[in-house]
């Protein structure tokens, strides 16, 4: 039997679909805020945001997560990195509203994103109450690392750079870097794109989580696809013995999202296939 993976995106095209169904069939890959209503094998998230609210949920202390920039950091060097230098008790007045976190209890690793207290105080002190209404994009984020704990970088995964030593992630959007961790950890027959839209079939976002949050507005116009597009032509270039299947929902060409891609037109290994025929194949 195929060796098979499921890419789960988040457009709306796989509202209702039971992910659930997959589970005995292969591995079940996610993205982002999927672990609200379903919880994946494994989760890839490239945010900072969502990285961090998928941490302080706990998430990773059950799957294995891959995360962009995710760096450990002994917990001695904390006090130093969040305030940058400047006063404690000058910071802790505004820290409240500037830092997200998850409780410390006894970890010995943090991860943090965002500036340190030191440029936000300064911030402060210099536009006063104006800050207050820019603070939600000034906050920092810390995640203490608890146990156990399977949290990685994108970057302990990706490929060396151009014989440097070292390993460079490649800055791609959430689904086609969700690919490659699939891809990489599993080495599979076959990768099933599910809910990975690209495009929108109305003038708004395509989202199941929009207007959530860490999420665009529903009435935002939708997310141009160019970048998805371009990503996952390099995993179906770089992997021509994987056999690609994207899944829409109808697959009759009724809208843009259930019809064939131009760009993906030459593209050997990818065939597209609609939900009665995904059921027929697992």
């Amino acid at each position: 039997m195929a060796k098979r993976v499921f890419c789960i995106g988040n457009g709306e095209s796989r509202k209702g679909f039971d992910l659930e169904s997959l589970r005995k069939y292969g591995t079940i890959y996610g993205c982002n805020a999927i672990y609200r209503d379903f919880m994946p094998d494994v989760l890839t998230a490239v945010d900072h945001g969502i990285m961090h609210e998928i941490y302080h949920a706990g998430v990773a202390q059950k799957i294995p997560c891959y995360f962009r920039d995710w760096t450990k950091v002994p917990a001695m060097t904390y006090d130093s990195m969040l305030y940058g230098g400047i006063d404690k008790l000058e910071a802790d007045e505004h820290i409240k509203d500037i830092l997200v976190s998850n409780e410390r209890g006894n970890s010995q690793e943090y991860v943090m994103h965002g500036s340190n207290l030191q440029g936000i105080v300064t911030m402060i002190k210099k536009n006063g109450e104006k800050i207050k209404k820019d603070v939600n994009n000034s906050t920092i984020k810390v995640s203490w690392i608890k146990q156990p704990d399977m949290s990685y970088s994108l970057t302990d995964i990706c490929v060396e750079n151009a014989g440097k030593g070292d390993k460079r992630d490649f800055g791609w959007a959430c689904g086609a870097s969700a690919g490659y961790v699939a891809i990489h950890r599993e080495q599979p027959d076959e990768v099933y794109m599910i809910g990975h839209d690209i495009n929108s079939p109305t003038n708004n976002v395509n989202n199941l989580y929009k207007g959530t949050k860490h999420y665009v507005a529903p009435e935002n116009g939708p997310t141009p696809g160019v970048n998805w597009i371009r990503q996952w032509t390099t995993l179906f270039d770089w992997y021509p013995n994987i056999k690609f299947f994207k899944v829409n929902r109808f697959n009759d060409g009724r809208d843009r999202v259930n019809g064939p891609i131009t760009e993906w037109v030459s593209k050997k290994n990818l065939k597209y296939i609609d939900y009665s025929t995904l059921d027929n194949l697992v």
